[in-house]
């Protein structure tokens, strides 16, 4: 279960300023805004929910050993590090056990940071509350609009595993074995060898701004011409466990954070002094945490040896999550869409492929998917992303031993959660107030009421989505005219525009207003040729390309009257989603929709006209079809690979046939 972000909603912040939202059964709802959660690509408060369904879930399914690869919290705050602990042990209680590895929201950094906060808890009145730790600048200031607690601290490495140590971090008596990287044991295992090697003393590495020091210091000084500086030592929180005989647990603490210019050698725990862990992912731990390879190694090779079945966790992907993709978005989106900064470099991929691992899975993308590698020495890698429980196509990963080289891998998805709008009632508050208010910023954080219609938690995960895609990752991601296609065109006329072929160009639009809703906003002026044609003649060039359409989809059994069904809305939503939930987004599409996006992916010519362009920006004297051709070619061949991609509902990896097959007749797939 990854990127639970969870998040106490009824927690305390033992605050005399605000104790959250009174609610009729006595407790306060502390809680963040609607707005705050369809902009974010988490949500904060119904994972609470999430969560429950999906431990109650496992029990009832027969599952015991639960692994959670990092970002089991929202921020790694006391409020909620104390909630999900409460939560574990309740669960432990009825005979169930965890194993937590380390993400970058917990630790946000590797120490305490006590200036942390947030600006959008809930009030009783719809209104926005900024939350901080006592440490931070507007609470030392007095500042009265701000409510200062140190619930809201962000915690370190060390009081992180003080509290949560029980769940894998430390050994337990009733582990068969447990180990760090660091451990070193004299004869025989024992719990009280264990316990000793596990002390956090006895868990720290050298980190240098340019690699790992320690053992590895002179190689990379002597490779770099120069010395490491900034070096200081830090927590590795990695550990093996055999929870049960013959099953071992490779709970990797992939966190690189790296000191930074802020680092401060008189002060090596202020918090400032190191760069964040979120995209420095595997392709640092290359450089940074040169041991874990070493070790990861040797844990393989002893797993072999000893015939252990071993399974791998860590917050982070071990290879390519876009399903092979990540260029293509890099050459058509805006430069840092998608988040392509976190995706391993090759070199990483190959690397960890090396140390002889045979299946990871990692999070942090809240994205679902699977991909494997193979290499030259015969090793090979699979990489299985499992789904936030906190986002569209929230799910859990159910991996299941058949023999020594056959594992099952089932994707449960959680879309009925009871309780799942216990909170609706104070969103609608929050509605109330931003429709009444005629501040600019409110009004720029208006929502869809129909979010709070959602019936179910599946329903509601998806109309988010949608609205996450309208509010953030049109601006975010899309370049201009790309955006104003793909927010105003809906299918039909998506399928009418792959066919159409005119002179008339996009400054001649204003001329011809109803034939498609496109503009030449994002296009530079350009200056008109000698051979412009009237701005009519695009009626009739529109009429042929509909007659082509009409053609392509009947050959496919369908009618262009159908495609207008996919709204523009529909169509952008369909295609995150789909870069987010994989397989489990064309679950939810059905075979129609999937099959109107088929005939899509194939209309656009081979080689569609050049965009002429003016500097860096398209000319508004491109005839109207060109520049649609050319980019929506590109995103309709991305959407086809993200849904044509390795099985990622139920499959199966054999690792001594090395491939992953599905176990699912009836899948979709672009193919």
């Amino acid at each position: 279960m990854t990127d639970v972000h969870f998040e106490n909603v009824y927690g305390d912040f033992k605050s005399a300023q605000f104790a959250g939202i009174p609610t009729k059964d006595g407790r306060n709802a502390t809680i963040r805004t609607m707005y705050a959660q369809l902009t974010s690509t988490r949500l904060f408060n119904e994972n609470y929910f999430a969560f429950r369904a999906a431990l109650d879930d496992a029990y009832a399914k027969g599952i015991r050993h639960v692994a959670l690869p990092g970002d089991y919290s929202d921020d790694a705050q006391p409020i909620n590090i104390d909630g999900i602990a409460e939560i574990l042990k309740e669960y432990q209680a009825r005979g169930m056990r965890f194993f937590l590895a380390p993400g970058n929201h917990d630790p946000n950094e590797p120490h305490d940071d006590n200036e942390a906060g947030k600006n959008d808890f809930l009030t009783k009145d719809g209104k926005e509350q900024k939350v901080y730790a006592t440490g931070s600048a507007a609470c030392k200031a007095r500042d009265p609009a701000v409510v200062c607690t140190d619930q809201l601290m962000e915690q370190g490495y060390e009081k992180l595993l003080a509290k949560l140590g029980e769940h894998g971090f430390m050994p337990n008596r009733a582990d068969v074995y447990w180990e760090s990287p660091f451990s070193k044991y004299a004869g025989t295992y024992t719990f009280e060898q264990a316990g000793t090697q596990a002390a956090l003393s006895n868990r720290q590495f050298e980190i240098c701004a340019e690699g790992e020091g320690g053992a590895y210091k002179a190689a990379g000084e002597a490779k770099l011409g120069r010395s490491y500086t900034k070096c200081t030592s830090i927590v590795d929180a990695s550990y093996l466990v055999e929870p049960v005989k013959g099953l071992w647990l490779l709970a990797i603490d992939a966190n690189v954070f790296i000191p930074n210019g802020n680092f401060d050698p008189a002060n090596p725990k202020n918090f400032k002094g190191f760069d964040g862990a979120g995209n420095a992912g595997w392709n640092k731990v290359l450089t940074h945490k040169q041991h874990l390879m070493d070790w990861i190694k040797s844990v393989n090779e002893r797993a072999k040896a000893q015939g252990k079945q071993l399974m791998a966790f860590s917050h982070y992907p071990t290879m390519d999550f876009y399903a092979n993709q990540t260029g293509a978005m890099k050459a058509v989106f805006k430069s840092g869409a998608f988040q392509t900064a976190r995706v391993p470099d090759a070199a990483t991929t190959a690397a960890v492929a090396a140390t002889g691992l045979p299946v990871h899975v990692g999070g942090h993308m809240h994205f679902n998917g699977t991909n494997d590698y193979s290499d030259a020495a015969g090793n090979f890698l699979v990489n299985v992303q499992s789904p936030s429980l906190a986002v569209y196509g929230a799910s859990y990963k159910i991996l299941s031993y058949k023999d020594k080289d056959t594992i099952d891998v089932q994707t449960v998805a959680l879309n009925a959660v009871p309780r799942f709008n216990e909170l609706f009632p104070h969103y609608q508050a929050e509605y109330d107030y931003l429709q009444g208010s005629t501040a600019t910023a409110d009004v720029a954080k208006r929502w869809n009421r129909a979010v709070l219609d959602t019936q179910s938690y599946g329903e509601f995960t998806r109309y988010y989505f949608g609205e996450l895609s309208r509010l953030r990752f049109m601006d975010e991601y899309w370049p201009c005219e790309m955006k104003e296609a793909a927010m105003n065109l809906d299918g039909r006329q998506m399928l009418i525009l792959s066919q159409l072929q005119t002179r008339v160009t996009l400054a001649q639009l204003k001329d011809v207003p109803g034939v498609l809703p496109l503009t030449a906003s994002c296009a530079a002026r350009g200056t008109a040729g000698t051979d412009g044609v009237a701005a009519s003649e695009l009626a009739a060039d529109w009429a042929d390309a509909t007659a082509k359409a009409e053609k392509l989809a009947g050959a496919r059994g369908l009618t262009l009257a159908g495609f207008a069904k996919i709204t523009a809305y529909d169509f952008y939503g369909d295609f995150h989603r789909t870069v987010y939930a994989g397989e489990l987004a064309l679950r939810d599409m059905g075979q129609e929709r999937v099959n109107q996006y088929k005939v899509l992916m194939g209309a656009f010519p081979a080689t569609p006209a050049p965009i002429a362009m003016s500097g860096s920006q398209l000319s508004d004297q491109n005839p109207v079809h060109v520049a649609f051709q050319n980019q929506f070619r590109q995103v309709f061949a991305i959407f086809k690979g993200l849904g044509s991609a390795k099985p990622s509902g139920h499959f199966t990896i054999d690792l001594k046939g090395k491939k992953v097959a599905n176990a699912e007749s009836a899948a979709l797939s672009f193919n």
